[in-house]
């Protein structure tokens, strides 16, 4: 593989993310004749196929699968090179990519807006996913920082804290438990909406319930906090979010916390690199930003309303 090139590279990472050979030459500015030469050169390069057809759906076979991570490496690598020489020019340019975890989406756009504020000429590039993805995003250098709940302790990475994140159990007005204190014992029987698994939200949920005896009735998953706030709100049981993801539905009375003992459950917002990442300047600079600002910063865009608080247990 020593003689292949950076654009074949390109051309591949293209192609894996697309699973299809003309929306990667769309996206290049290629023909797709020119896509289809640059995977079969790669190819002849590697020794095997790194694509497979079945029907009309395009695959990853498993050496491209193992290629595609060293690709992407490859590339990051590349592209922090590209920074750090525009930083020694004393240029402020570049930028850096960020990961956060669903959750997070609710206050992570201010962040950002009120960061690049003082950095004009920076470009940022933000992925959205849940806790599983942003982990495999950050192990395979797919960004440089990542906004997270708890820091995974599979992989050595760097973190700092930027901001206190409580946890609760919320529900529809109407619903029996609103409106009076009652321990986590009474969710037994109910039906909690859920996030679905390798979401942070439904790890801490699992610990929580467990560490108490509770068993609810019947679950539903459910793959995002929007849709879960929905079927709250229309009677359909109950769940454990982020108070961060609530706030406009508690001002205007749509939803509530339960005030249930312990809880809301404390936990805490991270900023995540890996361990033996350089970060270029900007990103240096985003994460002390976050460090003296994101606290303030979030509770201006959710307007959280927590009803005491408790520890998580790591």
């Amino acid at each position: 593989m020593r003689h292949a090139t950076l654009r074949q590279m390109q051309v591949f990472d293209a192609v894996a993310r697309h699973l299809s050979f003309s929306k990667a030459a769309r996206e290049l500015h290629l023909t797709q004749p020119a896509v289809s030469m640059q995977i079969k050169q790669l190819e002849g390069l590697a020794g095997l196929p790194l694509f497979e057809q079945v029907g009309r759906v395009l695959y990853l076979t498993a050496a491209g699968t193992s290629l595609l991570d060293h690709a992407r490496a490859i590339l990051g690598a590349v592209a922090d090179a590209e920074e750090a020489m525009a930083a020694l020019r004393g240029q402020r340019t570049g930028g850096f990519r960020i990961g956060v975890v669903s959750t997070a989406k609710y206050f992570a756009p201010s962040l950002l807006s009120a960061f690049t504020a003082g950095y004009p000429g920076i470009e940022v590039s933000l992925q959205v996913a849940n806790r599983r993805q942003i982990l495999a995003d950050l192990a395979e250098n797919r960004v440089d920082l990542a906004l997270m709940g708890r820091p995974p302790t599979d992989m050595k990475v760097n973190d700092v804290v930027f901001a206190a994140h409580p946890h609760a159990v919320i529900a529809a007005p109407t619903h029996p438990l609103a409106r009076k204190r009652a321990s986590l014992s009474a969710l037994d029987g109910e039906t909690l909406l859920v996030r679905e698994q390798g979401s942070g939200t439904r790890a801490l949920m699992e610990r929580l319930l467990a560490e108490h005896g509770v068993t609810p009735g019947r679950l539903i998953e459910m793959a995002s906090n929007e849709t879960i706030k929905q079927a709250v709100m229309a009677g359909m049981g109950v769940s454990f979010l982020s108070v961060h993801t609530i706030g406009l539905e508690v001002s205007v009375g749509r939803l509530l916390v339960l005030d249930m003992e312990d809880t809301p459950v404390e936990r805490q917002w991270h900023v995540v690199w890996r361990e033996g990442k350089r970060l270029l300047p900007i990103a240096d600079a985003f994460v002390g930003f976050m460090k003296d600002n994101g606290e303030r910063l979030i509770e201006e865009a959710v307007h959280p309303a927590p009803t005491g608080r408790r520890t998580a247990k790591a």
